[in-house]
């Protein structure tokens, strides 16, 4: 094993992290972050960053406000969770992951630390990883940082920061355990990232979450911005391989993300970017154009309707809990030709039974257990599905499960992989 990989197993591992063991590895709470950012000369202060919390779609907005301020010339950080191959997906400058000899550096510089010798400082995998991502930011001399919120909001690691704007894309029922069990708690969970005179931008919201969120800006006197109440485009247009903006400050904008709901998103960045553009942000009409139609390549992102092969077409979405479904589902019912096959798998905490209610009749279905100590049983799953009349097979694995739809699908037929961030990793370390 080298060295990067046994550093992997040390944060992994010593630390607990809640994409491998769940709920047991959150730690509420800002002390230890910030006490840990102190450790190591507090690289978060004085970065300028824009904060991105949500229940869906605040990686894809992330990526793209990202690619949008790299295009514009700005040296640009981002920092986002979970990954899906490697670790250092989590942490880019301009695009670029952070290097595995810093990974490594950074880690041995922290084991050092007599507080964590002698147990006075005992971060998770979490609030480690967050640490890390801003004294990299500092290093590199970025000129801004777009950071997405790891859990929640108000707690979570990342909300030591004070943004140029802080970002809400959504709120939909997931995490319940740890955030509350109706929108209106976890909106004030997530409102916790809007801060004293910063401007917050609310992507979607209904009559209880926007109370909750104009009681919480009233409260830090921060200027609120609902983007759905003024929609910076006239109308779109959905197309196989893109989505074409029509009518924004910046003419006909073309998004390579085609996934169902990413045009809320679009508003949501659109609405970011206009309000950084009133801040003195270089945003032009170039830098627009170029952020939304390339953030795949110049950002990384990975996993949001992604298309990674053809006859038969082969399409993998992260998308696990109601709130995304509800659009995935209908999205699928909705592919015109040959037959569907799908292999989906969940981690074990997400509401299945809820999720089973969007899956489409008529395909065939492949239901897997990632590689995850957090996985639903595929047998779990499928029981869950039968009982609302899904049939299906069960696998193992992943690559079981995408081996068999491989080999059951004809030219013109379509295959989808997701229900979970594990599910898509799996299946792309297959490819």
């Amino acid at each position: 094993m080298n060295v990067y990989n046994q550093t992997l197993e040390f944060l992994f591992n010593r630390l607990q992290a809640f994409h491998r063991v769940g709920a047991t590895a959150y730690k509420p709470g800002l002390h230890t972050t910030l006490a840990l950012s102190e450790a190591f000369g507090s690289p978060h202060v004085g970065l300028r960053t824009i904060h991105v919390a949500g229940t869906n779609g605040k990686g894809s907005t992330a990526h793209t406000l990202a690619a949008v301020l790299q295009a514009a010339g700005l040296k640009t950080g981002l920092y986002t969770s979970p990954h899906l191959l490697d670790f250092n997906e989590r942490i880019r400058v301009n695009g670029k992951p952070i290097a595995h000899e810093a990974v490594v550096d950074f880690a041995e510089r922290f084991r050092r630390l007599p507080a964590f010798a002698d147990g006075r400082l005992d971060p998770s995998f979490f609030e480690l990883a967050t640490v890390m991502a801003f004294e990299h930011f500092r290093r590199e001399q970025v000129d801004v940082a777009v950071i997405e919120v790891g859990l929640g909001g108000r707690l979570d690691s990342t909300n030591v920061i004070t943004p140029d704007v802080s970002v809400i894309t959504n709120i939909s029922l997931d995490h319940t355990a740890l955030l509350g069990s109706t929108p209106a708690e976890i909106a004030a969970e997530k409102a916790g990232i809007i801060k004293p005179g910063v401007p917050a931008v609310i992507g979607e919201a209904d009559d209880s979450t926007r109370a909750v969120f104009a009681a919480k800006a009233a409260e830090a006197g921060a200027p609120l911005i609902f983007a759905g109440d003024s929609p910076v485009y006239t109308g779109y247009d959905v197309r196989p391989d893109s989505i074409v903006y029509h009518g924004t400050p910046w003419g006909d904008v073309t998004s390579e993300l085609t996934g169902e709901g990413q045009w809320h998103n679009a508003n949501t960045v659109m609405t970011v970017l206009r309000e950084l553009e009133r801040q003195g942000y270089p945003i032009d009409t170039e830098s627009v154009r170029k952020g939304f139609s390339d953030v795949t390549a110049m950002t990384g992102l990975m996993g949001r309707w992604q298309q990674v092969g053809d006859s038969p077409r082969v399409i993998c979405d992260t998308g696990h809990n109601p709130g995304a479904w509800q659009y995935t589902g209908p999205r699928l019912a909705r592919i015109p030709a040959g037959q569907l096959h799908v292999v989906l798998g969940f981690a074990a905490d997400k509401d299945i039974a809820t999720i089973a209610h969007y899956l489409p009749a008529g395909a065939r279905y492949y239901f897997v257990q990632p590689d995850t100590p957090r996985a639903a049983s595929s047998a779990d799953v499928a029981a869950k599905a039968l009982a609302l009349g899904i049939h299906g097979r069960s696998f193992g694995t992943v690559a079981e499960g995408w081996q068999a739809a491989r080999q059951a699908a004809a030219p013109g037929d379509t295959i989808f992989v997701g229900g979970s961030n594990f599910v898509v990793a799996d299946f792309l370390k297959c490819l």
